[in-house]
């Protein structure tokens, strides 16, 4: 079981930008950068506390090939990554959940659970202590090390692995099975898939817009080929002007000066304080000479789109609807229907 390693956090974050919403652009590297490198607990001070394996079970392969026993009735549930907790709530079994991760902050009900720690480094003797019949993780962003020192000690864990839209639209549907919500878990998957379809049908033969998404500002970073928001970048009739297999690479503001993509694109729970960060980036040498800068081609779309949840649907139609408002005005007369997300998500500086 190989699971990749995180990326460390920059040395440094410009001033310019430490009162803004820059420094959490992207609320999956938030994890990284300030839970990256701490020593994983040791396992002795909890060896006594090994769960019995449950009496009734259904045995399951979860996304990385392990085999799981996972009990026929979960009643608590430990989620050790943001976007499980969102996956658990969007299910309906958030009064299940029985703790998350400092991390875990949507929806607002999600921050009232019993904290585990970081997503990187959990305390495993909290996580035992809230005897949990399941506990739920996902390769990007815990440690093998966590996995299998809570397998150990008897407890059932399913880690997921999502790498695309759809495969994290997969994985919302077996969980979904494998909590027993399929009632809940059938429409939802139903209604994800019907808008994106829906965006397909939209965007089919439009150009895709070529976009620089910016994770970190000092340094650059931006995000790989291969990674799920570059996925939803592509659905939504985006193409990154990126293209490396690093997970979350730092680019060269020169270079990507030289590429001069025909939209930047930033992610933030908080339109109107990035808007902000924005207008100081126009000064900045280097910035100063993107012409979508200049241009005020700068597109800011729902942090959403940073975590492998049912909300990423949300940010990929803002942003669809931003590069590509034409394949939506005629449509949205005749079927005089609202758009899914809300204005206050997402904003456009032109």
């Amino acid at each position: 079981m190989q699971f990749k390693a995180s990326p460390r956090a920059p040395k440094c974050i410009d001033a310019d930008f430490s009162k803004g919403r820059l420094a959490a652009l992207c609320a999956w590297m938030v994890v990284f950068i300030f839970s990256f490198g701490a020593p994983v607990p040791a396992q002795t001070q909890i060896a006594s506390a090994t769960v019995e394996p449950p009496a009734a079970a259904h045995l399951f392969t979860d996304e990385i090939g392990r085999r799981v026993n996972v009990p026929v009735d979960v009643k608590h549930i430990v989620s050790l990554a943001p976007n499980i907790t969102e996956i658990v709530f969007a299910l309906g079994e958030g009064d299940h959940l029985a703790g998350d991760t400092d991390f875990c902050d949507y929806p607002s009900e999600a921050r009232q659970k019993p904290r585990v720690g970081g997503p990187v480094n959990p305390n495993l003797e909290h996580i035992v202590a809230l005897t949990p019949g399941l506990v739920l993780a996902t390769k990007s962003i815990n440690r093998r090390e966590t996995v299998e020192a809570l397998a150990r000690l008897g407890l059932s864990v399913y880690v997921t692995d999502p790498h695309s839209v759809d495969e994290t639209i997969t994985s919302v549907e077996r969980l979904g099975r494998i909590l027993r919500a399929e009632k809940t878990a059938v429409p939802l998957v139903e209604d994800l898939r019907a808008r994106l379809a829906d965006l397909d049908r939209r965007l089919a033969g439009t150009v895709p817009r070529r976009v620089l998404f910016v994770v970190w500002t000092d340094p650059l970073i931006s995000i790989g080929r291969d990674t799920f928001i570059a996925d939803a970048l592509r659905r939504a009739g985006a193409r990154s002007v990126v293209d490396t297999t690093a997970e979350w690479p730092r680019v060269s503001l020169e270079e990507i000066v030289r590429l001069q993509p025909e939209f930047v694109v930033f992610a933030s729970a908080h339109a109107g304080e990035t808007q902000h960060d924005i207008d100081a980036l126009r000064t900045r040498p280097g910035w100063r000479d993107l012409s979508a800068l200049r241009r005020g081609n700068i597109v800011v779309i729902s942090e959403a789109i940073n975590r492998p949840a049912p909300r990423m649907v949300d940010a990929i139609e803002q942003l669809a609807r931003a590069l590509h408002s034409e394949s939506f005005i005629s449509r949205d007369r005749q079927s005089k229907r609202a758009p899914h997300v809300t204005e206050e998500a997402c904003a456009c500086a032109r």
